[in-house]
């Protein structure tokens, strides 16, 4: 066990390096959650290549894209679909949106406003979609990359606690440093390599590095870790909402996903540590006067709660 998720992992990243330069890191953890089952938000500025990635992630797998492009004046049916009466038949006939697709890109999703941004939150949590009292299931696998500016507010929604919570992980890309540009600069010099490039993972591929993941044994030693780092979030003074078992369950998920991705078919507590922050910061919020860097702090919880030192093998 593990040779499948690394192979996965190193197939997929050698795939999306073809169009995205120097972020590694940042592609290692949106692949972690993936496996996982969660979804994504990446806020960064404009520029930075969060479409771009996005899409260069889609085009690798042989799933179903969609996208929507969010704006103050999309509606929540805009996003799910909605019964449209056929005056041919006289029925109303189901018009499926672009969330019934594998991979959904929410481009700019704090544009619209949080009625349209609540449509969302059904079928991201549950996997699937309500229209007029019938449930319908969107793809399978479902997964949700949303990006945002933290920068610009106007015309803006910032994301409820509630639709946060939903995303399993939140990412920043980051600007590349001088050698990291000087390439995008010589690749991107005659043609856009997004174009071109072409799916490498299948949908029983990522099937089977799923179930993979899903074996991954977790010692109790690591699962008290897990829990001991969450409850540090909730019984401190300075923070106003702690993380939820929601987040708990994510956290778990998410190192378990890492370890496979890592060629193991256990946790250690490296793992735990590799997605503690993107996982947990924006779950948090701290109290009014306090340090606002919701990303500091959990690294300080991180680094003061004490790591379980066990044979962490089945």
């Amino acid at each position: 066990m593990g040779n499948l998720g690394n192979a996965f992992y190193q197939k997929l990243l050698a795939n999306v390096n073809k169009v995205i330069v120097g972020k590694d890191q940042v592609l290692t953890l949106i692949f972690t959650s993936l496996v996982a089952g969660g979804h994504v938000l990446l806020e960064d500025v404009p520029g930075t290549g969060k479409t771009k990635l996005a899409k260069a992630l889609a085009k690798s797998f042989d799933l179903h894209y969609s996208r929507i492009q969010f704006t103050p004046d999309l509606l929540p049916t805009d996003v799910t679909g909605l019964n449209v009466y056929d005056p041919k038949t006289g029925d109303f006939v189901m018009r499926s949106g672009p969330v019934f697709t594998n991979f959904l890109l929410a481009d700019e999703i704090n544009r619209a406003t949080p009625r349209t941004q609540a449509g969302l939150l059904e079928v991201m949590e549950e996997r699937q979609v309500t229209i007029d009292g019938q449930c319908y299931q969107p793809g399978d696998p479902f997964f949700v990359v949303a990006t945002q500016n933290p920068v610009e507010t106007a015309g803006t929604f910032p994301l409820p606690e509630a639709q946060l919570d939903r995303f399993m992980m939140k990412l920043s890309v980051g600007f590349p440093d001088h050698d990291q540009e000087m390439t995008i600069l010589t690749k991107y010099m005659s043609s856009d390599p997004l174009e071109t490039l072409t799916s490498v993972v299948s949908s029983e591929e990522l099937s089977a590095v799923r179930k993979e993941a899903g074996d991954v044994h977790v010692s109790v030693a690591i699962l008290d870790y897990l829990v001991r780092l969450t409850a540090a979030t909730r019984n401190n003074n300075d923070v106003l909402m702690g993380v939820s078992p929601r987040g708990t369950l994510a956290l778990m998920h998410a190192a378990k996903a890492y370890a496979c991705l890592s060629g193991r078919d256990y946790c250690i507590p490296d793992d735990v540590k590799a997605v503690a922050v993107p996982v947990l910061a924006h779950r948090i919020l701290l109290g009014y006067g306090k340090n606002t860097d919701c990303e500091k702090f959990i690294q300080t919880v991180v680094k003061e709660t004490i790591v379980p030192t066990e044979d962490f093998e089945r």
